[in-house]
């Protein structure tokens, strides 16, 4: 998303000045938003938190906090600052081609996280992926 800024005064959209300050409003309130969504998840994890997927002995399946609205709060924060810095910074061809490769990425990240999940907590885990999405906060 770096490599494809756009060049500075020219929006994403070219609907006006007026539209570029609500889309810098919508992406500061975003990027605020997602810092705290990431920074609560982390607070919630606690000890069990770590950038390398693995089950502690003692894990809880986490399901308070943020952890109630997705089941990875953290990739939805990453997910936040993504499109907020795409929408002040990049390029629309590099900012959706950074979408892309997040949800390909994330994906990835996912499946093999609640494959330890599911292994660790069985019934209980189906129950929560069943009631509860992975990254964006709404269900399709």
């Amino acid at each position: 998303m770096w490599l494809g800024h756009r060049h500075p005064g020219l929006s994403i959209f070219a609907f006006g000045r007026w539209f570029e300050f609500l889309l810098l409003v919508i992406a500061v309130t975003l990027l605020i938003g997602s810092l705290w969504v990431c920074s609560a998840a982390v607070r919630v994890l606690g000890k069990q938190w770590s950038l390398q997927a693995r089950v502690l002995e003692g894990h809880k399946l986490i399901r308070e906090g943020p952890y109630r609205f997705v089941r990875h709060p953290i990739y939805t924060g990453m997910l936040g600052m993504l499109i907020a810095t795409g929408l002040v910074y990049s390029h629309w061809v590099a900012f959706v081609a950074a979408l892309a490769l997040y949800g390909v990425g994330t994906a990835i990240r996912v499946r093999s996280e609640e494959k330890l999940l599911r292994e660790q907590f069985g019934a209980a885990f189906d129950d929560y992926k069943r009631r509860v999405p992975a990254v964006v906060p709404v269900k399709f």
